[in-house]
């Protein structure tokens, strides 16, 4: 029976049913995604005498979590908290309502609107939402093959860069010392050299490694021919390094983490390598055993000689065969930073080279302090204070440096200007990021002050609230400039309409970013 028909009466004879539509599209590519759902859900809400009051929309947002969703987040906050005057959600289809890669999960949020007396219609789909068992089967089969387009689809990506690996062309991420990119069009011809935060603009071009500025190729040189010579450490080369006033190609001191950057990177004999670390379907990131590493050989001109270079794996092999720094180890590194300078910090930890980065004590300890405590160092009573800016200054340009090669690697193109303090995406938008220490109100609240004139400069605007402490990142406030103009504070709970816009890590504006394939509706 048509599902239109079962209805009951013609529409003319029935009330009319407030309905609120929801609307998706994957990436900013489908230009004409959204208008398609809103035509055909007008027809079917015109088919059902339904009127359409409300609009909850996400675009440019992957439909595989409910993190970065904030159309959708905001529809179960209205629907749960009885603000919605409406009594049904209007869906193009059940891809549209997600393509979550466990089949309950979307269940699940369907039945939290179920639960609060607001039912769920999908106006392309070919069986009425009614809970009959032909219904809950064919939209059981339906979210399956939502989830397996996704595999799919994220499958072809892979085996797509996978090729262009083996044909040598070079899959994002910095260069590196003494490497620099070079755009190619789509015959191979050579057009220009990329600088640092520069993007390939035309989707055919390609860009391969190419031998950077002759000082920094002699530096690379240097270090793989003074290491071979001396067998000389990590540590004592970073050391080595940094007396001679050489920096890395970040421009920082360097540490033994740095050096065996260099010596074991094998683009630098042409070897372009990928998949060392794999990240897909929005899980978490996980290190990839050789075997599954894509390799092409000799794709690139070489800047060391590869007898050099395999002398040099020969040797650090050797030298480390126990690589994997143990927790106790560290900890032995910090007491000596601690008994050589007398005080700690992450300013001092970062300039030790015989020492792993303040990150990595947070990575390992779960944050900074603990380390410390564990060490037995009690830093000062004000140490929070004379620290704070500059450390809060130094989580700002790292969050912003991440930022932007986060959305080179995603195919976006992203500049930085320092003068306006702002970033430019896609010449399409501005970002303003800013940051906010965490403070307790008379009543011991927390709360965090935001610039009100920072937001009316940028298209959207990042506030990255710290906790307790200030030092770690609590979440990231990514919301366009026009919902929070004027607002200068931020609580731990501000309602679903502004909390909405929180988020854990800013991969919600790298996605907005992104550019990729038009995804059929």
């Amino acid at each position: 029976m048509d599902k239109f028909a079962a209805a009951g009466k013609p529409p003319q004879e029935r009330r009319k049913v407030r309905a609120a539509q929801y609307l998706r599209m994957s990436t900013e590519h489908q230009t004409y995604s959204l208008d398609n759902q809103r035509d055909a859900i007008r027809s079917y809400a015109d088919i059902m005498g339904y009127d359409i009051v409300a609009t909850y929309e996400d675009a440019g947002r992957s439909g595989l979590m409910l993190e970065g969703r904030p159309g959708l987040q905001s529809l179960l906050a209205d629907v749960e908290s009885r603000r919605a005057d409406f009594e049904t959600i209007v869906v193009y289809d059940v891809s549209r309502w997600g393509r979550f890669q466990n089949i309950d999960e979307s269940a699940s949020y369907e039945y939290r609107c179920h639960l609060a007396g607001v039912r769920i219609e999908f106006c392309a789909e070919q069986f009425l939402n009614d809970g009959s068992i032909g219904a809950d089967v064919l939209k059981a089969i339906k979210r399956s093959m939502a989830a397996e387009h996704s595999r799919m689809l994220s499958q072809k990506t892979f085996i797509g860069q996978a090729r262009l690996i083996r044909l040598g062309f070079r899959q994002g991420g910095k260069p590196g010392l003494g490497l620099r990119r070079q755009v190619l069009d789509r015959t191979g011809r050579r057009k220009f050299i990329l600088s640092e935060r520069e993007q390939k603009s035309v989707h055919t071009d390609r860009t391969i490694l190419v031998p950077g500025p002759p000082e920094e190729v002699a530096t690379v040189r240097w270090i793989f021919r003074q290491f071979v010579k001396t067998h000389m450490t990590e540590l004592d080369m970073a050391r080595l390094l940094n007396k001679r006033g050489v920096l890395t190609d970040l421009g920082r001191p360097w540490k033994r983490e740095t050096v065996r950057g260099v010596l074991t990177n094998e683009k630098y004999v042409g070897t372009n390598v990928w998949n060392r670390r794999s990240r897909k379907l929005k899980t978490k990131a996980v290190g990839n055993p050789p075997e599954q590493w894509v390799r092409a050989e000799g794709v690139f001109e070489p800047i060391v000689d590869r007898n050099l270079f395999d002398r040099a794996q020969v040797i650090h092999r050797a030298l480390y065969a126990h690589l994997k720094v143990t927790n106790e180890e560290m900890l032995v590194a910090l007491k000596k930073v601690l008994a050589r300078e007398g005080a700690l910090s992450s300013t001092i930890i970062n300039a030790a080279p015989d020492c792993p980065a303040a990150s990595q004590y947070h990575y390992r300890f779960g944050s900074v302090l603990k380390a410390y405590e564990l060490i037995g160092y009690q830093p000062p009573k004000n140490w929070q204070f004379i620290t704070s800016r500059e450390r809060l200054a130094s989580v700002r340009a790292q969050a912003i440096a991440d930022l932007l090669d986060a959305i080179e690697r995603t195919g976006g193109k992203a500049t930085y200007h320092r003068g306006a303090d702002l970033l430019r995406v896609n010449d399409e938008f501005t970002v303003a990021v800013e940051i906010a220490r965490c403070r307790a109100s008379d009543h011991g609240y927390p709360f965090w002050s935001m610039d009100t004139q920072r937001q009316s400069v940028a298209d959207i605007f990042v506030l990255i609230r710290m906790r307790p402490g200030d030092l770690v990142i609590r979440d990231y406030l990514i919301a366009p400039a026009s919902e929070i103009v004027g607002k200068s504070q931020l609580a731990a709970n501000n309602g679903a309409q502004l909390d909405t816009y929180l988020f854990s890590t800013l991969d919600p504006l790298v996605k907005l970013s992104a550019r990729a394939s038009a995804e059929p509706l």
